[in-house]
């Protein structure tokens, strides 16, 4: 039906003009069914009025065309907002607009309600409104991340293979021509690698160098703890003996305890192999180039060669190699300090034992008990000085001596490792060369034109082979500098906390030296002062304070010959 002036609930004539039959129709449709869609979804509709005030109010939404009004555009939107609003967990007052269904009075009520629709699609678009959830929620779960990867740190930690070997029992075998010393190496591991959890096997020198050489070709630009060095002279003398055996034990651990090299098949051939010769022979049968091109290089095809004069273009990497040049010249002098030291407390002690020995012929000689036997006393007393002073000495070797000495080997596995690394370099300009050659022949083919498409094809498929090989070659580099860029950390952090605990038990071994030393001493001055013995010529004064119930020394011997003349007369 067709809606007059007295028929707008405002009392205005509408603005269009005359509609015909069918439009009003059209008109009265859609505003019946928009008004029943509204009364459905908001439930502020249950108050209407009426249906006609219901369309003249669509009808009114439908006539507005500026674009400027809050009340055309939000109430375009809130049909298509309406669903997400009712999915919203906030009160259902938000959600629907009451100025939506209300009469408006005026264009101030209209301004403020638009506004207030604004901010509400504004901060419902942003998400940041009062329908998002409180901004507490995710940090507790952040945290709760953060809690839970501090353990799961400590887990990775723990369940890392542990290895805990000892190298002990050093005995001598074999006859003049061939004897050496053979160790007991005893390994206590959680590795399920290993077949049982403890085992023993035996081992000589030269099988710790050929697990220090195996690493070293299969890890190129690892520092590998090395070994003791050889020693021609000596090599059976017992302080030798046991610190070589130091030694080995903990080279041993030390490679049990990096990360890369705890998973080495050689060591586990070296820790658990009863056969060790026969499965080193079978090994060296199965790769026989156990060399230089051993590894990651042979892996690659590449061969690996002494190259030209390297320049170093990184500075981290120069300045490392002045630093160990530095550090080797330092420990080599501070270990012929030590050396000093050590064969000082040596002729200390030789010169106690000389002393001892002089000490007791004198003693032998002595008539007079009063005085040999104080005599005595002292010649043992330098006797165990004596001792005290070799056993310092061996100390000194076994604990700051040692960790100097081991550090200067580490120091030549550092420089193996720059050697390997330079060679890498060589060969990565060596591909790249020769990558070169193959492109001029490429070139050569191509001018040529189509007659030589056979050789050209070759010479593509060189190409390829080159640009791969030089690729590799350049990623084996990098890789390598990396790597050592770890290793040198690791080498920093072991040498500052090895040099720490050598210095430590160093200083407790010449503390506990000095406190036994002096001991000594007190208890041989309060055995003098006491009188044991019978020894009245190292205690006259208390002797002297005791004349009215003992006579003075002097006495019997003044009145002895008197009274022996007497009796002869």
């Amino acid at each position: 039906m067709d809606l007059d002036a007295g028929d707008s609930p405002w009392g205005d004539v509408p603005s269009q003009g005359p509609a015909s039959p069918g439009q009003a129709a059209e008109g009265t449709q859609q505003s019946t069914q928009h008004a029943s869609l509204s009364a459905t979804r908001s439930p502020v509709r249950r108050n209407l009025r009426g249906a006609r005030k219901i369309s003249a109010h669509a009808t009114k939404l439908e006539a507005v065309d500026d674009a400027v009004d809050p009340l055309g555009p939000l109430g375009d939107t809130t049909t298509e907002t309406a669903p997400v609003t009712e999915q919203a967990p906030t009160p259902p007052q938000k959600e629907p607009f009451a100025g939506r269904n209300a009469r408006p009075t005026s264009s101030t009520s209209q301004a403020s309600s638009g506004a207030a629709l604004g901010e509400s699609v504004h901060l419902e678009e942003n998400g940041a409104g009062f329908r998002g959830p409180p901004p507490v929620q995710p940090a507790p779960e952040a945290d709760g991340i953060k809690r839970q990867t501090q353990p799961s740190v400590s887990i990775e930690e723990a369940a890392k293979p542990t290895f805990e070997i000892t190298v002990g029992d050093p005995h001598k075998v074999g006859d003049l021509t061939s004897s050496h010393i053979v160790y007991q190496v005893r390994t206590k591991t959680t590795s399920k690698a290993y077949r049982q959890p403890e085992f023993t096997v035996s081992r000589r020198y030269r099988d710790f160098l050929w697990l220090y050489n195996s690493m070293h070709n299969n890890n190129p630009g690892v520092v590998v703890p090395p070994p003791p060095e050889k020693q021609a002279v000596g090599r059976f003398d017992t302080n030798f003996v046991e610190s070589r055996r130091a030694a080995l034990e903990r080279m041993l651990n030390k490679i049990a305890a990096h990360p890369i090299l705890q998973h080495d098949a050689d060591l586990k051939i070296f820790l658990e192999s009863e056969s060790f010769n026969l499965d080193v022979k079978n090994k060296e049968n199965r790769e026989p180039d156990l060399g230089q091109n051993k590894g990651m290089f042979s892996s690659f095809g590449i061969s690996v060669g002494g190259g030209g004069k390297f320049v170093e273009h990184d500075d981290w990497f120069h300045d490392r190699k002045i630093y160990m040049d530095a550090l080797e010249n330092q420990l080599k002098a501070l270990l012929k300090s030590i050396d000093v030291v050590v064969a000082q407390r040596k002729g200390l002690a030789e010169s106690a034992g000389d002393f001892s020995s002089s000490l007791h012929a004198l003693a032998a000689v002595e008539l007079s008990p009063a005085l040999s036997s104080p005599l005595g006393g002292l010649s043992d007393l330098q006797l165990r000085i004596r001792e005290l002073y070799e056993r310092q000495a061996q100390h000194d070797v076994l604990t700051l001596g040692i960790t100097i000495d081991e550090y200067l080997r580490i120091i030549g596995s550092v420089k193996t490792a720059f050697s390997q690394r330079q060679k890498a370099f060589h060969s990565w300009h060596t591909a790249e060369s020769e990558l070169q050659k193959r492109k001029n022949t490429q070139e050569k083919l191509l001018r040529q034109g189509k007659t030589q498409q056979d050789r050209l094809n070759q010479a593509n498929a060189d190409v390829a082979d080159a640009e791969r090989k030089v690729h590799q070659a350049r990623l084996l580099f990098d890789d390598m500098g990396r790597l050592m860029r770890n290793e040198l950390q690791r080498f920093e952090k072991e040498k500052v906390e090895d040099f720490k605990s050598g210095v430590e038990t160093f200083l407790e071994s010449a503390v506990e030296a000095q406190k036994e030393l002096i001991e000594l001493w007190e208890t041989f001055l309060l055995q003098l002062d006491a009188g044991e013995e019978g020894n009245p010529f190292y205690a006259p004064p208390p002797v002297a304070d005791n004349a009215p119930t003992q006579p003075t020394p002097e006495e019997p011997a003044a009145s002895a010959p008197v009274s022996a003349a007497e009796e002869t007369a």
